[in-house]
């Protein structure tokens, strides 16, 4: 098992038993792969997704039996929260050279439906997140912000800057969490 999918599991917890992808096929056209025995680029469907799913599900490659987005390990999220459904995909992103150090390791959730934003369950999806110490930013395919945390505690928190008092508290908890990230950006 690797480091980032033992990060997955801290922060996420584990696999939900009661949960499975269905006919959600979200991941094989949305998502980025990059693994010594498998590659694909973002927005591109995998080359063997069928209208059936996957045609090589018995013998896919590791990434793809090991890697689950959010709503598969997120119990506060509601079952309608499932790709599919909800037009959102939710993951866990670790970005190697981030542009800042709420970067690192984060929740992207992205709209890959056309009505996403106007639903509900993206209100949610990102309340289920934004209870955690991990930063969530939001992606509509063109650009991405910020969501949590908030964006006086997230420049506080990238720029070292002294926090006022009635924030110095959550600076502190997030400058811990991702201190090891300060260097980046």
């Amino acid at each position: 098992m690797s480091t980032e999918q033992d990060l997955e599991t801290i922060l996420l917890g584990p696999v939900l038993a009661d949960r499975d992808c269905g006919a959600c096929t979200a991941c094989c056209s949305v998502l980025t792969v990059n693994t010594p025995e498998f590659k694909k680029p973002a927005g591109t469907p995998c080359i063997n997704l069928t209208g059936q799913g996957c045609s090589i599900h018995a013998v896919r490659p590791p990434i793809c039996r090991t890697w689950f987005c959010a709503w598969r390990r997120v119990a506060e999220m509601p079952d309608a929260a499932r790709p599919d459904r909800s037009g959102l995909l939710v993951s866990l992103n670790f970005v190697r050279e981030p542009r800042n150090c709420l970067e690192a390791v984060s929740f992207n959730v992205r709209k890959i439906g056309d009505d996403a934003i106007d639903d509900a369950m993206a209100r949610t999806i990102l309340d289920s997140l934004c209870e955690r110490l991990v930063a969530v930013w939001f992606s509509d395919g063109s650009s991405k912000m910020l969501m949590h945390p908030e964006s006086d505690v997230a420049s506080l928190v990238i720029s070292g800057d002294t926090a006022p008092a009635h924030l110095r508290e959550e600076v502190a908890a997030w400058r811990t969490q991702y201190g090891v990230f300060a260097g980046s950006g």
